[in-house]
């Protein structure tokens, strides 16, 4: 690879850190063919991007990022695999469903909503990360229950203030 490939690539890699706040960095090497191939398949099932990365050009990629990536380039030692997702657990949901069948992938560390998580031990927590989605929808289901509380006393109150008080005070 020659010094100007290696700037592309360092580029590139540059520019994929900067519009995500979603990267995990995984092991899978010693997986075989199947093994990755179906690796491959349940990312993109679950809209997560893959690649194999070299680890000096993602060190280098790192440190010319705005972003501040604490101890993950520490991990970058031996096979390193970068997952890439707009939903912050998808990576991770996708390594612990595999994980059900191999011993691979082994999560290096993962940068998360300006959070970094190291060490294999951290994958049950990303997993229980809520998306922005998730989190929307639970935001709307709380606000949602008061409004329908009031409607509901209003409906069985009988329109008279003493029912609408009784009702609400019971609930």
């Amino acid at each position: 690879m020659t010094r100007e490939e290696k700037s592309k690539v360092i580029q590139d890699l540059t520019a994929q850190l900067a519009d995500t706040n979603t990267v995990y960095l995984a092991d899978i090497s010693g997986l075989d063919a199947i093994s990755t191939s179906n690796l491959r398949r349940a990312c993109f099932k679950a809209n997560v991007k893959l690649a194999v990365v070299k680890n000096t050009l993602l060190a280098k990629a790192m440190d010319a990022s705005e972003k501040d990536f604490g101890e993950l380039p520490e991990t970058l030692k031996g096979n390193t695999s970068m997952l890439i997702a707009e939903a912050s657990n998808a990576p991770a949901k996708v390594i612990k469903e595999f994980r059900k069948k191999s011993e691979k992938p082994l999560l290096k560390g993962a940068y998360v909503e300006e959070a970094v998580y190291v060490g294999d031990d951290q994958l049950d927590a990303l997993v229980n990360i809520k998306s922005r989605e998730e989190l929307i929808g639970d935001i709307i289901g709380l606000l949602q229950s008061p409004a329908k509380n009031v409607v509901s006393a209003l409906q069985s109150g009988g329109s008279k203030l003493t029912g609408i008080l009784k009702t609400l005070s019971e609930k």
